[in-house]
């Protein structure tokens, strides 16, 4: 998979489950890691988001999620994530300046199986 952005109902996005009956957002695979950016579930409670998630890391890329807001902020810190500071060169162009940016610690490698 090329760095960029990965649009919904693309072929990659396909492959991850980043689909318009699914969701609305953005996803960029930067490197190793794939960037969740105001996404919304169009079929709320139904785990949708934490299948993404899943795909993801089942694809071999890290889930980084740029300056959430709102239920995300709870749903990332249930499952696990914690943020820390990034600058343009390390969260890529698209991102700008310094960007707080939400992943799973090292030693919490899979969100396999867990519902939300």
């Amino acid at each position: 998979m090329e760095d960029g952005e990965i649009s919904l109902d693309s072929e990659d996005g396909k492959e991850l489950g980043f689909t318009s009956d699914l969701f609305d957002g953005y996803l960029w695979k930067i490197g190793d890691r794939i960037f969740i950016s105001l996404i919304v579930s169009r079929n709320k409670r139904q785990g949708n988001l934490s299948r993404l998630f899943a795909r993801i890391q089942e694809a071999g890329y890290k889930v980084a999620v740029p300056t959430p807001v709102g239920k995300m902020v709870k749903i990332l810190k249930k499952k696990g994530f914690v943020p820390h500071i990034e600058h343009a060169a390390a969260a890529g162009p698209a991102m700008g300046g310094a960007v707080e940016v939400w992943m799973l610690p090292k030693t919490k490698k899979s969100l396999k199986g867990e519902k939300g």
